[in-house]
Protein backbone atom coordinates (compact mmCIF):
# COMPACT_ATOMS: atom_id res chain seq x y z
CA UNK A 1 0.00 0.00 0.00
CA UNK A 2 1.56 3.73 -0.85
CA UNK A 3 2.31 5.66 1.86
CA UNK A 4 -1.02 7.88 0.78
CA UNK A 5 -2.88 5.40 0.77
CA UNK A 6 -1.76 4.06 4.06
CA UNK A 7 -2.44 7.47 5.97
CA UNK A 8 -6.44 7.83 4.45
CA UNK A 9 -6.70 4.18 5.79
CA UNK A 10 -5.42 4.78 8.94
CA UNK A 11 -8.05 4.00 11.42
CA UNK A 12 -9.29 0.46 9.37
CA UNK A 13 -8.48 -2.94 10.66
CA UNK A 14 -9.64 -5.36 7.78
CA UNK A 15 -5.98 -6.03 6.79
CA UNK A 16 -5.30 -7.26 10.01
CA UNK A 17 -8.62 -9.47 9.87
CA UNK A 18 -7.85 -10.77 6.27
CA UNK A 19 -4.32 -11.54 7.81
CA UNK A 20 -5.76 -13.46 10.38
CA UNK A 21 -7.96 -15.48 8.01
CA UNK A 22 -5.19 -16.72 5.94
CA UNK A 23 -3.31 -18.01 9.14
CA UNK A 24 -6.75 -20.62 9.03
CA UNK A 25 -9.23 -21.67 6.17
CA UNK A 26 -12.42 -21.96 5.43
CA UNK A 27 -12.39 -24.72 7.24
CA UNK A 28 -13.45 -22.86 10.25
CA UNK A 29 -16.54 -22.36 9.08
CA UNK A 30 -17.04 -25.05 6.61
CA UNK A 31 -19.38 -26.60 9.21
CA UNK A 32 -21.80 -23.94 9.15
CA UNK A 33 -21.79 -23.70 5.43
CA UNK A 34 -22.96 -26.91 5.35
CA UNK A 35 -25.51 -26.88 8.16
CA UNK A 36 -27.28 -22.96 6.58
CA UNK A 37 -27.07 -24.85 3.17
CA UNK A 38 -29.05 -27.76 4.55
CA UNK A 39 -31.97 -25.09 5.73
CA UNK A 40 -30.11 -24.58 9.39
CA UNK A 41 -30.99 -20.58 9.84
CA UNK A 42 -29.26 -20.76 13.28
CA UNK A 43 -26.18 -21.66 11.52
CA UNK A 44 -26.90 -18.72 8.98
CA UNK A 45 -27.00 -16.29 11.39
CA UNK A 46 -23.53 -17.71 13.11
CA UNK A 47 -21.86 -16.94 9.36
CA UNK A 48 -23.83 -13.27 9.51
CA UNK A 49 -22.19 -12.59 12.65
CA UNK A 50 -18.64 -13.83 11.90
CA UNK A 51 -18.58 -11.78 8.46
CA UNK A 52 -21.39 -8.48 9.24
CA UNK A 53 -18.24 -6.31 10.32
CA UNK A 54 -16.09 -7.47 7.14
CA UNK A 55 -19.44 -6.96 4.89
CA UNK A 56 -20.04 -3.66 6.24
CA UNK A 57 -16.97 -2.43 6.06
CA UNK A 58 -16.39 -3.11 2.47
CA UNK A 59 -20.13 -2.07 1.44
CA UNK A 60 -19.69 1.60 3.90
CA UNK A 61 -16.15 2.08 1.36
CA UNK A 62 -17.93 1.65 -2.07
CA UNK A 63 -21.09 3.78 -0.58
CA UNK A 64 -19.71 6.16 1.48
CA UNK A 65 -22.25 6.34 4.26
CA UNK A 66 -23.34 4.34 6.89
CA UNK A 67 -26.91 3.87 5.77
CA UNK A 68 -26.88 2.82 2.09
CA UNK A 69 -24.04 1.02 3.59
CA UNK A 70 -26.53 -1.08 6.06
CA UNK A 71 -28.83 -1.85 3.31
CA UNK A 72 -26.89 -3.16 1.17
CA UNK A 73 -24.81 -5.39 3.77
CA UNK A 74 -28.46 -6.54 4.14
CA UNK A 75 -29.23 -7.54 0.92
CA UNK A 76 -25.83 -8.95 0.33
CA UNK A 77 -26.41 -11.32 3.12
CA UNK A 78 -30.28 -11.98 1.75
CA UNK A 79 -28.55 -13.06 -2.03
CA UNK A 80 -25.88 -15.17 0.04
CA UNK A 81 -28.66 -16.96 1.82
CA UNK A 82 -30.65 -17.61 -1.56
CA UNK A 83 -27.62 -18.67 -3.39
CA UNK A 84 -25.65 -20.63 -0.86
CA UNK A 85 -27.35 -23.49 -2.51
CA UNK A 86 -25.16 -22.85 -5.29
CA UNK A 87 -22.14 -22.57 -3.99
CA UNK A 88 -19.47 -25.30 -3.91
CA UNK A 89 -17.55 -26.16 -0.99
CA UNK A 90 -14.00 -26.36 -2.44
CA UNK A 91 -14.50 -22.54 -3.52
CA UNK A 92 -13.11 -19.64 -1.31
CA UNK A 93 -16.30 -18.49 0.36
CA UNK A 94 -14.74 -14.88 1.39
CA UNK A 95 -13.84 -14.18 -2.03
CA UNK A 96 -17.84 -15.23 -3.41
CA UNK A 97 -19.21 -13.33 -0.72
CA UNK A 98 -17.46 -10.23 -1.57
CA UNK A 99 -18.80 -10.59 -5.42
CA UNK A 100 -21.69 -10.44 -3.75
CA UNK A 101 -21.28 -7.74 -1.45
CA UNK A 102 -19.93 -5.71 -4.44
CA UNK A 103 -22.92 -6.34 -6.90
CA UNK A 104 -25.47 -5.14 -3.99
CA UNK A 105 -23.54 -1.93 -3.50
CA UNK A 106 -23.31 -1.33 -7.47
CA UNK A 107 -27.24 -1.83 -7.74
CA UNK A 108 -27.62 -0.15 -4.74
CA UNK A 109 -26.13 2.67 -6.05
CA UNK A 110 -28.08 2.54 -9.56
CA UNK A 111 -31.07 2.55 -8.21
CA UNK A 112 -30.88 5.25 -6.01
CA UNK A 113 -28.87 7.47 -8.30
CA UNK A 114 -25.89 7.18 -5.86
CA UNK A 115 -24.46 10.69 -5.22
CA UNK A 116 -21.04 10.65 -3.11
CA UNK A 117 -21.48 11.57 0.00
CA UNK A 118 -19.72 11.28 3.71
CA UNK A 119 -21.06 10.39 6.75
CA UNK A 120 -21.46 12.88 9.36
CA UNK A 121 -18.86 13.40 12.66
CA UNK A 122 -22.08 13.33 14.58
CA UNK A 123 -23.81 10.69 12.93
CA UNK A 124 -20.22 8.30 13.27
CA UNK A 125 -20.50 9.69 16.94
CA UNK A 126 -24.02 9.15 17.65
CA UNK A 127 -23.43 5.24 15.60
CA UNK A 128 -20.39 3.79 16.09
CA UNK A 129 -20.55 2.82 12.82
CA UNK A 130 -18.08 0.12 11.91
CA UNK A 131 -16.53 0.34 15.69
CA UNK A 132 -14.57 3.11 14.51
CA UNK A 133 -15.32 5.12 17.52
CA UNK A 134 -14.84 3.03 20.73
CA UNK A 135 -15.96 4.09 24.01
CA UNK A 136 -13.60 6.11 26.23
CA UNK A 137 -12.38 9.15 28.12
CA UNK A 138 -10.63 10.57 25.50
CA UNK A 139 -12.79 12.78 23.74
CA UNK A 140 -9.99 14.02 21.66
CA UNK A 141 -8.60 10.50 20.17
CA UNK A 142 -12.67 9.80 19.30
CA UNK A 143 -13.15 13.36 17.12
CA UNK A 144 -9.59 12.29 15.33
CA UNK A 145 -11.20 9.26 14.62
CA UNK A 146 -14.35 10.39 12.92
CA UNK A 147 -12.57 13.05 10.96
CA UNK A 148 -10.47 10.33 9.85
CA UNK A 149 -14.02 8.34 8.74
CA UNK A 150 -15.12 11.67 6.98
CA UNK A 151 -11.61 11.79 5.10
CA UNK A 152 -11.50 8.37 3.73
CA UNK A 153 -14.98 8.46 2.29
CA UNK A 154 -14.20 11.89 0.67
CA UNK A 155 -11.25 10.36 -0.49
CA UNK A 156 -12.59 7.46 -1.70
CA UNK A 157 -15.37 9.62 -3.89
CA UNK A 158 -12.84 11.27 -6.13
CA UNK A 159 -12.71 7.81 -8.20
CA UNK A 160 -14.57 6.02 -10.21
CA UNK A 161 -16.15 2.70 -9.12
CA UNK A 162 -13.97 0.32 -10.63
CA UNK A 163 -11.21 2.25 -9.24
CA UNK A 164 -13.26 2.24 -5.96
CA UNK A 165 -13.72 -1.36 -6.07
CA UNK A 166 -10.49 -2.16 -7.24
CA UNK A 167 -8.51 -0.16 -4.19
CA UNK A 168 -10.84 -0.73 -1.59
CA UNK A 169 -10.36 -4.83 -1.75
CA UNK A 170 -6.86 -4.50 -2.38
CA UNK A 171 -5.54 -1.74 -0.47
CA UNK A 172 -7.88 -1.41 2.40
CA UNK A 173 -9.54 -5.40 2.60
CA UNK A 174 -5.74 -6.46 1.96
CA UNK A 175 -6.62 -8.53 -0.42
CA UNK A 176 -4.43 -9.77 -3.43
CA UNK A 177 -4.00 -8.47 -6.90
CA UNK A 178 -5.40 -11.89 -8.36
CA UNK A 179 -8.32 -12.04 -5.60
CA UNK A 180 -9.31 -9.00 -6.66
CA UNK A 181 -9.32 -9.36 -10.25
CA UNK A 182 -11.30 -13.02 -9.56
CA UNK A 183 -14.14 -11.07 -7.63
CA UNK A 184 -14.33 -8.13 -10.02
CA UNK A 185 -14.02 -10.57 -13.28
CA UNK A 186 -11.32 -8.44 -14.78
CA UNK A 187 -7.29 -8.89 -15.43
CA UNK A 188 -4.78 -8.65 -12.96
CA UNK A 189 -3.80 -6.35 -15.70
CA UNK A 190 -6.60 -4.55 -15.24
CA UNK A 191 -6.78 -4.39 -11.87
CA UNK A 192 -2.94 -3.25 -11.51
CA UNK A 193 -3.86 -0.04 -13.83
CA UNK A 194 -7.43 0.79 -11.60
CA UNK A 195 -5.38 0.99 -8.50
CA UNK A 196 -2.41 2.59 -9.76
CA UNK A 197 -4.75 5.14 -11.18
CA UNK A 198 -6.50 5.41 -8.12
CA UNK A 199 -3.54 5.74 -5.68
CA UNK A 200 -2.66 8.39 -8.24
CA UNK A 201 -6.00 10.00 -7.39
CA UNK A 202 -6.17 9.39 -3.75
CA UNK A 203 -2.16 11.55 -2.91
CA UNK A 204 -3.61 13.90 -5.42
CA UNK A 205 -6.29 14.59 -2.52
CA UNK A 206 -3.69 14.09 -0.15
CA UNK A 207 -1.66 16.50 -1.07
CA UNK A 208 -4.49 19.48 -2.02
CA UNK A 209 -5.44 18.82 1.25
CA UNK A 210 -2.34 19.01 3.40
CA UNK A 211 -1.59 22.77 0.88
CA UNK A 212 -4.97 23.38 2.65
CA UNK A 213 -4.48 22.62 5.89
CA UNK A 214 -1.13 25.04 6.02
CA UNK A 215 -3.30 27.51 4.17
CA UNK A 216 -0.68 27.45 0.60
Amino acid sequence: MSSEVAEIALMTDSRNFREQERNGTDSSYSFLIVQARSGDSAAFEQLITIFQRRVLSTAWRMLGNEQDARDAAQEAFLRTFKHLGAFKLDQDFSGWLYRIVINACRDMARKRRYRDHTTSIDAAEASGALDAIHSGDDIEAAAIKSQQLKMISVALSTLSKKERAALVLRDLEGLSTEEVARILGSSQTTVRSQISSARVKIKQYHEKLTKRGRGL
